[in-house]
């Protein structure tokens, strides 16, 4: 109300009327003389001398008149500022990522992305899945890339891939030379582990307690950068998933052997925050994410075929790991 008294009051004084003023500001010439009466017994000074026409302002009311409208400005100059900001806000798509999201992959959707939407900027950050379910939650990221996403209140997820599950190892290691391996083969080697507080590390236990195998742990990360490390060092060996060691498959540092008889798969998610209209350009980038998923199928076995499962859990041998 106090904005709007003293933007009347600048009206009043630049129209020299009371009823162009009212005019203006869409309210009764009566409304707009009671708001300069009120402004004048506040301060308890004259701001207008209602004795000539058309209306003149006093030397102090002149002096309001100059220090108001300077306020106004600044005002409005805040306004247009943020109006400005909050536009290009809605033309930045935040994506929170955990570390495991494929870097080259990633890299590559939003280079694609943005080159048939230049007006649109993606900023993508790659962190702890806990400071990835935070971040959507508090809604400084539109969107988090998750895998086995979490059932959360707040929180909508959609699946978006599932990623085969392989064994990583250095290339000299004894299980190398087999074109893929048996699960009952890991069963007392040497093995490099996620962090226990990690929901992959829960998952991968299950699997190999399911089926009665006991590996040595050595070493625990909590990223898959730090475990490829140790792997190619020939600490031990590791399950990860495929599209992340294809950098160093090709590079020939580390060698990727499918699983036989059993099917190990890691799902990911999109989620976002419930009750939370989505800009259209982060609708976009999620169509664009789900057309192009990356999908990468099952790793050959032994035979020469893949062993496929069915998608509901561990049927068929199938074991979801996050």
């Amino acid at each position: 109300m106090q904005f709007e008294s003293l933007k009347l009051f600048c009206d009043v004084a630049r129209q020299r009327s009371f009823s162009q003023a009212a005019q203006v500001n869409g309210v009764t010439q009566s409304a707009a003389s009671q708001v300069v009466s009120l402004l004048e017994k506040r301060m308890g000074v004259q701001l207008i001398d209602r004795s000539t026409r058309p209306l003149q302002l006093t030397h102090l009311g002149q002096s309001y008149y100059e220090g108001c409208k300077a306020l106004l400005d600044q005002y409005m100059e805040l306004e247009a500022s943020i109006r400005t900001a909050q536009a290009q806000l809605a033309r930045t798509i935040r994506v929170a990522a955990i570390y495991s999201v494929g870097l080259g992959d990633m890299g590559q959707c939003v280079q694609n992305f943005q080159a048939s939407h230049p007006d649109v900027r993606v900023h993508l950050e790659y962190l702890h899945p806990d400071r990835v379910y935070e971040k959507v939650r508090e809604g400084t990221a539109d969107l988090g890339l998750v895998s086995f996403p979490r059932k959360m209140s707040k929180l909508v997820a959609m699946p978006w891939r599932e990623e085969e599950m392989v064994l990583a190892c250095s290339p000299v290691h004894p299980l190398a030379a087999n074109l893929a391996v048996r699960p009952s083969q890991l069963d007392g080697v040497k093995y490099i582990h996620f962090d226990k507080d990690l929901a992959i590390r829960r998952e991968v236990d299950r699997f190999l307690r399911d089926l009665g195998i006991n590996v040595e742990v050595v070493l625990e990360f909590d990223n898959i950068e730090n475990i490829k490390k140790a792997v190619e060092l020939g600490a031990g060996v590791a399950l990860l998933p495929e599209p992340t060691l294809r950098r160093e498959v090709e590079e020939h540092s580390l060698v990727a052997r499918g699983l036989h008889g059993s099917r190990l798969v890691r799902p990911l998610g999109i989620i976002r925050r419930r009750h939370l209209k989505q800009s259209n350009s982060a609708l976009r980038f999620v169509d664009m994410l789900c057309a192009a998923n990356g999908h990468v199928g099952p790793v050959p076995s032994g035979n020469g075929h893949a062993h496929g499962a069915s998608t509901s859990g561990r049927r068929a041998g199938k074991t979801r790991v996050s």
